[in-house]
């Protein structure tokens, strides 16, 4: 009984410091928290703080992935919002101070210190989302009186389908609500298969014109700037298998032609990667996996959108 009893002590202490380990070292036990919305599809909860292998992530009150703002600025303040998906948003593997728009804010900051007081580059975005999300959140929240929206996408946001909140809670990305422990955020994440969803597979598939609709819904977006007073950008990333050789495949190529033609129609102001990132000298190494970008490459890609910023507000 005596062993018995000592062996279920150590066992105890075993499991006691692994969950101790799992939430001090990885984070885990705290996922970031989603919430369904019937326009937007979700959004992250709104006000958390937590850090994830030691990357800190914090959520505003408006779900984005800044730290706390008012509504409407300071006087003196350059004000830009920043929509896009996972790229933007810079997931779990980019700490907060390493997004896009932090690296934006900062350089920014010194580029322009003698023509405004305050500088904020605001950060709307989350996994996954697509032009019909981010013209959602823009309807429902506004442009926050930003002197520039930039919408920040890659070439799979052209094949979007519509937003949704079906994963939510369902799907162990999209969690809505904390488990009680890390060793069970882990079992979950890590060690069962994740279960598929039936009414999100049947979204997955839909018809018709995607392309066409993520257009519109783009144009939207620069509409809706437009008429809070706000200047439009628009860039796109494209996918690791695009660089170099082999390059995009035929529905892609299709897909980014009328994009581009949209552009000049719409006369939206647009910087395409592809080329900018095969003209680096190593653009593979701006990658953190197939899709989304590593510290080297959200520098890159926040340094070429804040040129085209103080070009666009002519302050270069």
């Amino acid at each position: 009984m005596k062993i018995l009893f000592l062996i279920i002590l150590v066992l105890v202490g075993l499991l006691t410091a692994l969950e101790i380990g799992l939430r001090s070292l990885f984070g885990f036990g705290k996922p970031l928290i989603y919430l369904g919305d019937s326009q937007i599809g979700y959004l992250l909860a709104p006000n958390q703080h937590t850090r994830r292998y030691g990357n800190k992530i914090e959520i505003n009150q408006f779900s984005m992935r800044s730290s706390p703002i008012e509504k409407i600025p300071a006087p003196a303040t350059l004000r830009v919002l920043l929509l896009g998906d996972s790229i933007a948003n810079g997931g779990w593997w980019t700490d907060q101070k390493n997004t896009i728009s932090n690296l934006m804010l900062d350089s920014l900051k010194s580029a322009i210190a003698d023509k405004y007081q305050q500088v904020e580059v605001l950060n709307a975005s989350a996994n996954s989302w697509g032009p019909r999300n981010e013209l959602a959140y823009l309807q429902r929240f506004g442009n926050f009186s930003a002197q520039v929206v930039v919408l920040l996408i890659n070439t799979d946001d052209l094949f979007a389908t519509n937003p949704t909140s079906v994963q939510v809670g369902r799907d162990r990305n999209y969690p809505d609500s904390k488990p009680a422990l890390a060793l069970i955020e882990v079992w979950q994440r890590y060690l069962t298969k994740q279960q598929p969803i039936p009414e999100l597979q049947a979204i997955q598939k839909e018809g018709g014109d995607r392309v066409g609709v993520n257009l519109e819904a783009i144009g939207k977006i620069q509409a809706l700037a437009n008429q809070h007073n706000s200047k439009f950008l628009l860039a796109m990333t494209p996918l690791l298998r695009e660089i170099g050789k082999p390059v995009p495949l035929d529905y892609e190529i299709k897909a980014r032609q009328r994009l581009s033609d949209f552009t000049k129609v719409q006369q939206i102001p647009y910087i395409d990667f592809l080329p900018l990132f095969n003209a680096s000298p190593n653009p593979k190494a701006l990658y953190h996996d197939t899709i989304h970008m590593n510290l080297q490459g959200n520098q890159f890609v926040s340094g070429v959108i804040e040129r085209s910023l103080l070009e666009i507000l002519s302050l270069n």
